[in-house]
């Protein structure tokens, strides 16, 4: 991902680094943005990198798309999908909360938006269950299981099956707190 954020975007001076060693210098930043990520590095460290790097007021943010499971058919992906979770870090597990209160940040404030994702089922039903990480960690055979009963789920939703184009309902859930002084 950086190779191709480096080819992409030559004036992004794009360096490498961990959530506990930010190749960057002490309060250097306005805010840090974890999309989809903080909950494989929620830790003490972490955060203490984090604190270092941002400037006083600075701001984290934390953002997760999570499936609106009160939607019938995406309730069943997520039964599909259960089984395989194994002990991999997830949003929905919550214990990325643990580490907050933080010191030297101000609470976390917590705000929710309805998005939708629209495209061809294979691409933004299939294709989505298939990349997930615990899923896509799985052998091509159990890949293909599946895949298979997601199709199977969609060609038998109404609001599904036969569509060239459908809405996959997400609630955004985006957190922020403040660098403190």
């Amino acid at each position: 991902m950086l190779q191709r954020l480096i080819a992409d975007n030559a004036d992004v001076a794009a360096k490498s680094g961990m959530a506990e060693r930010i190749p960057l210098t002490d309060a250097s930043m306005d805010a840090i943005v974890c999309a989809q990520s903080f909950h494989w590095f929620a830790n003490a460290a972490a955060l203490a990198e984090m604190r270092r790097v941002l400037k006083i007021g600075g701001a984290l943010g934390l953002i997760w798309n999570v499936r609106d499971e009160s939607v019938d058919w995406v309730a069943a992906l997520t039964r599909i999908m259960t089984p395989y979770e194994g002990d991999a870090p997830r949003f929905g597990g919550g214990r990325w909360r643990e580490v907050f209160p933080a010191e030297g940040f101000s609470p976390l404030i917590e705000r929710r938006f309805a998005h939708a994702h629209f495209g061809p089922p294979e691409r933004v039903i299939v294709d989505r269950v298939l990349s997930t990480s615990f899923i896509a960690a799985l052998s091509a055979a159990e890949r293909d299981k599946i895949a298979a009963e997601v199709r199977e789920l969609i060609a038998a939703t109404p609001a599904l099956a036969g569509r060239a184009e459908v809405a996959f309902p997400y609630e955004t859930r985006a957190f922020r707190c403040l660098k403190l002084a």
